[in-house]
């Protein structure tokens, strides 16, 4: 991807990114669900997001304000020619320095392949992935039940961060009516590094500074399931 970009006119500017642009722009799917929403929030981070990194408290997430949003945001990875593809990259400040969110949007769906799943494809590539996204978040051996989408938007968050030199690193996942035990993959994904809350919702990962690295929920407000945004295509 080239790291040249132009703003937005309206969410169906977000249609021609996406992987499948035609067989995933859709109403109530995420992917036009969270255009709607990011768009509605007109240069600022949503609502809901601000109120969720405000209640934790924690020096690096209060009083965020959105410098640059960009959707399908593309992270190298080592092993193979795939990127990692963050729904949204926000990268945002306050007084004490840059905070980078990425931010997965779901609506209803899960977090795709499991860890065991990446493993029995035992190519080259995939298993020097795998090392390496074990490597860097700092866990000996994930379980297999992890889901692995969540190494991997975690892992590009955090490269993102350094890249700007920011003081933290957030990935969020940004639900929309999505039931409570879709949380559960998220869940034991931060049991496994070990992440502390600071708030509902909103946890820390001790093992890291500089920047520092969270993990968080929020859930989006469903309406934005029932917009219907036009195709670009």
């Amino acid at each position: 991807m080239k790291r040249v970009f132009v703003p937005t006119k309206s969410g169906a500017d977000w249609q021609v990114l996406l992987a499948k642009p035609k067989l995933h722009w859709k109403v109530g799917a995420s992917a036009m669900t969270a255009a709607a929403a990011w768009e509605a929030a007109a240069g600022d981070l949503p609502p809901e997001i601000t109120c969720l990194l405000d209640s934790s408290r924690e020096k690096f997430l209060l009083s965020q304000r959105l410098l640059l949003a960009l959707p399908e945001w593309q992270v190298p990875l080592p092993g193979g020619i795939t990127t990692s593809n963050t729904d949204v990259l926000a990268i945002c400040r306050n007084d004490l320095g840059v905070c980078i969110l990425g931010v997965e949007a779901k609506v209803l769906e899960d977090f795709g392949p499991l860890v065991a799943e990446k493993r029995a494809e035992s190519s080259s590539g995939q298993t020097g992935r795998l090392t390496y996204l074990h490597s860097l978040l700092g866990v000996e051996r994930f379980d297999d039940s992890i889901r692995y989408q969540l190494l991997h938007r975690t892992a590009s968050a955090l490269l993102t961060a350094r890249e700007f030199h920011a003081v933290a690193a957030v990935m969020l996942v940004h639900a929309f009516d999505t039931p409570a035990s879709q949380r559960a993959d998220f869940e034991a994904f931060r049991v496994s590094l070990n992440a502390q809350e600071v708030a509902p919702l909103v946890y820390k990962v001790p093992s890291f500074d500089n920047p520092s690295l969270y993990l968080a929920w929020c859930d989006g407000d469903a309406k934005f399931r029932r917009v219907s945004l036009p195709s670009a295509l």
